[in-house]
């Protein structure tokens, strides 16, 4: 069974920087794709990022050359480097996994695994 929890949330200032990170447990993060979302409240989550089990990565044009998302498969450790934060990236930022490969990488619906979430918070 897929775990996934989250960690590395907190509150900074515009211009500052956060990582997060997401710890696997239950499977081989190897053989994931794996995303980062976000979510306010009163809308849906969107995708912020994805690196899938190749390697290769996707953004958001929101955060693009912002952010970046990595992972260690040694570790079974999935991160997203956040630098220059804007207020408009306050968000709960959720980690999602999925064992399939995935057509559409920033629908939430695509991912069968999800973590609770860790809160950012850019003022």
């Amino acid at each position: 069974h897929v775990q996934l929890v989250e960690s590395g949330g907190g509150s900074v200032q515009a211009g500052g920087s956060l990582r997060l990170s997401c710890t696997v447990s239950g499977y081989d993060a190897l053989y994931l794709c794996m995303g980062w979302f976000r979510r306010v409240p009163g809308k849906e989550r969107e995708g912020v990022a994805v690196n899938n089990r190749r390697g290769t990565t996707r953004y958001t044009e929101f955060v693009r050359g912002r952010f970046t998302i990595s992972r260690d498969n040694a570790k079974n450790t999935l991160y997203l480097q956040m630098n220059s934060l804007k207020p408009e990236d306050t968000a709960m930022y959720y980690c999602a996994a999925s064992t399939r490969s995935i057509p559409n990488w920033a629908r939430q619906y695509n991912y069968e695994y999800w973590g609770h979430g860790t809160q950012v918070t850019v003022s």
